[in-house]
């Protein structure tokens, strides 16, 4: 891996930790931070060591929003032709293998979508989330307002995006942006206990279930239901299947192989 400037890269296991490293600007996303950021997952995503990554900033911020000083001068043909920011957001939100954000303080703006980019979120009972982008004069442009409505309804997601408020874990958890709320002391150490717990078992499971979740999103419940029941047919082709049911009628622990 390259050396990186905004970054700092953790392996625990097959479990990796990268965190955002722009502590004097809480975490703001400027153009190097998401160059690397897809950079290193890209990397990480191809990585047969690695099965989860944990996401994470500071106890903090997660990520306070994009860098306004890099933006505030850009053309529209310039965002048109080159992106900016936007245009690493694809390669972030598809990586293949599970992400799980930990999220402590701020959380607002394309920092509130970078976490909504992930499979889910652990919380700090300090975390805020927001999309306060109508108070600068424009809208997300990550992917929230769309994420956002699909996680905690039309109402909220409108009342955030037209007011600029913030939300707290308590809420966010109440509302399903959230999967977890913990203490600020625990809830990077909970999130790694998470992605220990999914790297134990099948990868190619893990990768299944991934797959159907994320289908639920996007498709009619007849055809999201259809594609399940066939991917669940397909497991039983997997010697980790086998192994996963023995161990369960035999009373001990399963040695999934990954294959």
């Amino acid at each position: 891996m390259t050396e990186l400037q905004y970054l700092q890269v953790e392996r625990h296991d097959s479990v990796a930790l990268v965190r955002l490293n722009r502590p004097k600007v809480l975490n703001a996303l400027c153009m190097g931070l998401m160059q690397e950021l897809a950079a290193t997952l890209g990397e990480l995503d191809a990585d047969s060591g690695v099965a989860v990554i944990v996401l994470t900033g500071s106890d903090k911020a997660f990520a306070a929003g994009a860098d306004i000083t890099e933006m505030q001068d850009a053309s529209y043909a310039y965002m048109l032709e080159d992106g900016g920011l936007t245009r690493h957001c694809d390669s972030i939100a598809s990586c293949e293998k599970p992400v799980i954000a930990a999220v402590a303080g701020y959380a607002l703006g394309g920092g509130c979508e970078l976490a909504m980019m992930c499979d889910f979120i652990i919380a700090a009972d300090n975390a805020r989330f927001g999309q306060p982008e109508i108070t600068i004069g424009t809208i997300p442009g990550f992917g929230g307002s769309q994420r956002l409505t699909r996680l905690v309804g039309k109402s909220k997601a409108m009342d955030m995006c037209l007011t600029g408020r913030m939300m707290d874990a308590a809420e966010a958890e109440r509302s399903g942006l959230v999967a977890r709320v913990e203490t600020v002391e625990r809830y990077l150490e909970v999130a790694l206990e998470a992605a220990a717990t999914i790297a134990s078992f099948s990868r190619p499971v893990v990768s299944l279930a991934k797959q159907v979740v994320d289908m639920a999103l996007e498709t009619p419940l007849t055809q999201g239901i259809r594609a399940e029941r066939q991917m669940f047919k397909s497991t039983f082709a997997l010697e980790d299947q086998k192994e996963g049911m023995a161990a369960f009628v035999e009373k001990r622990p399963a040695e999934f192989r990954n294959r």
